[in-house]
């Protein structure tokens, strides 16, 4: 079933690449541009997803230790 849907995705995509490219492919080709593309996208936008997870991470962990830090200012060190 994956495979179906592979290929059914593969071919959107390559079908909007080569047309938003402005080039003529048969089918095939199509398909395989498509595939090919869907492979190296997901590739590329996983590791942008961990990366700027990671990031986010920090940057959560940075205003949560500013939120104590206000916390602990107003309310216990007096």
């Amino acid at each position: 079933m994956m495979v179906i849907w592979l290929i059914i995705i593969g071919a959107a995509a390559g079908f909007l690449a080569t047309k938003l490219m402005r080039i003529e492919a048969d089918l095939v080709t199509t398909m395989a541009i498509g595939i090919g593309g869907a492979l190296i996208g997901g590739l590329i936008l996983g590791v942008l997803v961990r990366v700027f997870g990671m990031l986010s991470g920090l940057v959560g962990a940075v205003l949560g230790a500013m939120l104590l830090i206000w916390l602990w200012q107003t309310y216990i060190k007096r």
